[in-house]
């Protein structure tokens, strides 16, 4: 199969060029049905023209459905998706990525999805995707379930299919709230988790960050201390990875701290810690929710972070991530985290 792709690649560039093309088309119209063409358009940068003729042929081949309210799949183009799914991770060398990245992280498994989320946000929806099919594979018979917040959670908390409406699940907030973009927050976020699988969710109202006197003050507390005693006892736990400078920013660190940030060179920033280029913690926050060292008791820890901007940052996290950690990520970051 790969001499065949090899020879493909040589002979024919422009019908991979092609089947790309169109691949991308299905992808998008699949997550986002039903969708119109204009927002199609914009979202994958093809001129009007050419979207035209790119869905009269799959309109054409029964793969996709137009109406008033737009473009949506028939049950064929599914089949037909799902079949071009493998064979493009064929066609992009995913396969071998994901081997790359595994070995070179130290990790248990690696994930990549075609594309680079910077640049498109249906990769971000595809990292979605893939991170909610990555839960189910961890289900067992009672799970609880820790997670953060942030944009790339959010996007797995749509993608939760139904099936998981038939498993014990509880969600809990890894941590307490950052900034003020609430859809974000891991209580949104494990609220929206809980909704769309008829399951059950804890929240933590609590800042992520406190002072020494407050921290031990809010410790006391039974119901912070009930959710912190779950969130301690999770299954799985599933969070993103930041850039440190963004992160910095949310927290509104002032001061002698976001002149530690700086001056270390932080580029990555994971459960309140903040990572220079060699993985070395140049700051920690105190923050209320879980610790870095939490997580090597937990049996499934999934970290999902993509984008081309984000390979800095994930490459400083993994030198301390635990053993048992599955990547999710992107091309766009997985080909710089490869080369070192």
């Amino acid at each position: 199969m790969q001499s065949f792709i090899d020879v493909q690649k040589r002979i024919l560039p422009d019908l991979l060029q092609i089947m790309q093309k169109r691949y991308s088309i299905l992808q998008y119209i699949n997550l986002m049905q039903p969708v119109g063409r204009r927002s199609l358009s914009v979202s994958l940068g093809l001129t009007e023209r050419v979207l035209r003729s790119e869905v009269e042929f799959l309109k054409d081949q029964n793969l996709i459905l137009i109406s008033s309210h737009g473009m949506s799949m028939t049950d064929e183009g599914k089949d037909i998706l799902e079949s071009l799914d493998r064979i493009m991770r064929d066609l992009t060398g995913i396969d071998v990525l994901e081997q790359q990245l595994q070995k070179q992280l130290g990790i248990k498994q690696a994930i990549v999805v075609p594309g680079d989320s910077d640049e498109s946000d249906t990769v971000k929806s595809e990292l979605g995707r893939a991170g909610a099919s990555c839960m189910k594979d961890f289900l067992t018979g009672k799970n609880i379930i820790a997670v953060t917040g942030g944009s790339t959670m959010a996007a797995i908390a749509q993608m939760l299919p139904p099936a998981f409406k038939e498993k014990d699940l509880m969600f809990v907030p890894a941590r307490g709230g950052i900034g003020q973009d609430v859809k974000n927050q891991a209580n949104t976020i494990c609220a929206i988790m809980a909704d769309k699988t008829a399951s059950k969710h804890q929240v933590l109202y609590v800042p992520d960050q406190v002072s020494p006197e407050i921290y031990e003050s809010f410790l006391k507390e039974p119901l912070i201390h009930e959710v912190l005693t779950q969130i301690k006892s999770a299954s799985m736990v599933l969070h993103g990875i930041g850039d440190a400078k963004a992160m910095a920013e949310r927290r509104n660190t002032r001061g002698q701290d976001m002149e530690k940030i700086i001056e270390g060179k932080a580029v990555g920033e994971a459960f309140g810690y903040y990572f220079n280029e060699a993985g070395e913690v140049v700051h920690k926050v105190l923050t209320i929710g879980l610790q870095l060292s939490d997580l090597t008791e937990i049996d499934n820890v999934i970290a999902v972070a993509g984008g081309s901007t984000k390979a800095k940052a994930i490459r400083a996290y993994m030198k301390s991530a635990p053993d048992s950690t599955v990547l999710i990520t992107d091309e766009g970051a997985a080909k710089l985290l490869v080369q070192g």
